[in-house]
């Protein structure tokens, strides 16, 4: 991976997960209690030997900074390459869908000039899943393709996945949307580096779209070819598949796909005590995350760091992040907690299965 270098454009944020991403981008959610979603492609990245990444920030870029600082826990706080934090320029016209904005590429033009790099990965922060990406650099390679996407079968609608038509692993058209079966693009390609330079002359007087609907009428000239991936996918565009897609993770089987021993998943070190629970505490099949402290009952749930369930208090079926209390009594269930929250004693946060309540971060 030394002829490659990476980029992740994290200045997208999901347009209907309401006040989760109010003071931040999608890049930077907590997920799973310990991590925050730009982990994933960013560790798919350094596991496969990719020393130089690029970070194409959004304009509430604090949150994202906190976290990855100078790259040391993805190993990329280097002398030579290591973490680039690029800037995003402001939204262009293009449609829902888009994570490769053509002028957030153009604007750092400069990054893609420095390198010697042969090739580019690219990749937006809004898909959970675990891959090699070695494997699909080789089939790129094997391919003569101009650019190899990664693709999945789509197991259900949704509106901000983009689709492909796929002839025979060729892409003949990009989509907007996908329903049960398509091949749904994960946010991910492959281009060798002077293709994607030329790219920005060819399409310099439409930089306002994104790179692949630029192309939509040059499928025939270039040579798309879609990679598919099978395993653990979890697209993350508004509440309720943020909140099913943590959950899925209570399964065993999903955790052990997605964090197997040779791949690790990166996140930033948090120096904190393990997890204690105090006698008389209850706690079934949840993910409980370092420094948390419970007296009480939970089930079924995800909890960040230092967080603390009083005796008496009840968490069922709920996400509750980093530095909340759930005071004695109180009860939270099918419901989003964010950081920083005091659920006062007695009160109760109770949403449905069908629509999770969100409370809100905390003011600092």
């Amino acid at each position: 991976m030394q002829k490659v270098i990476g980029l992740i454009t994290c200045n997208y944020s999901a347009k209907a997960t309401g006040p989760l991403t109010e003071y931040r981008p999608i890049a930077s959610m907590p997920y799973l209690g310990r991590y925050r979603l730009v982990d994933f492609p960013l560790s798919n990245m350094v596991n496969a030997g990719i020393r130089t990444v690029g970070m194409v920030m959004p304009y509430n870029y604090r949150s994202i900074i906190d976290h990855v600082e100078s790259g040391k826990d993805w190993g990329l706080d280097r002398k030579n390459g290591g973490l680039f934090i690029l800037p995003g320029s402001a939204f262009g016209t293009s449609r829902t869908g888009a994570r490769f904005l053509l002028r957030d590429l153009v604007h750092n033009k400069v990054y893609f000039n420095r390198s010697n790099a042969d090739y580019v990965i690219l990749s937006s922060a809004n898909f959970v899943y675990n891959l090699d990406l070695n494997d699909m650099l080789e089939a790129h390679k094997a391919s003569g393709a101009d650019i190899t996407v990664l693709t999945a079968t789509a197991p259900r609608v949704n509106e901000d996945v983009v689709g492909f038509n796929v002839e025979n692993g060729r892409v003949q058209s990009s989509h907007n949307g996908v329903k049960f079966g398509d091949t749904a693009f994960l946010d991910c390609f492959i281009i060798s580096r002077s293709l994607l330079l030329d790219m920005f002359d060819w399409y310099a007087p439409t930089d306002y779209l994104d790179l692949f609907e630029a192309m939509a009428g040059d499928f025939g000239r270039v040579n798309v070819q879609s990679y598919n991936f099978d395993g653990f996918v979890a697209p993350v565009f508004n509440k309720k598949e943020y909140f099913e897609s943590n959950m899925d993770f209570l399964d065993p089987k999903v955790s052990n796909e997605v964090f197997p021993a040779d791949r690790i998943i990166h996140t930033k070190a948090h120096d904190n005590a393990p997890a204690k629970f105090e006698i008389g505490s209850r706690v079934t099949n949840s993910r409980i995350s370092s420094g948390s402290r419970i007296y009480g009952s939970v089930s079924d749930s995800i909890l960040g760091r230092s967080v603390v369930v009083e005796a008496g208090a009840t968490v069922r079926n709920a996400i509750i992040m980093q530095g909340c209390v759930v005071k004695s009594g109180a009860r939270v269930e099918n419901a989003i907690v964010d950081r920083g929250n005091v659920v006062p004693a007695g009160t109760e946060l109770r949403g449905t299965p069908d629509d999770v309540l969100v409370k809100e971060k905390a003011r600092d």
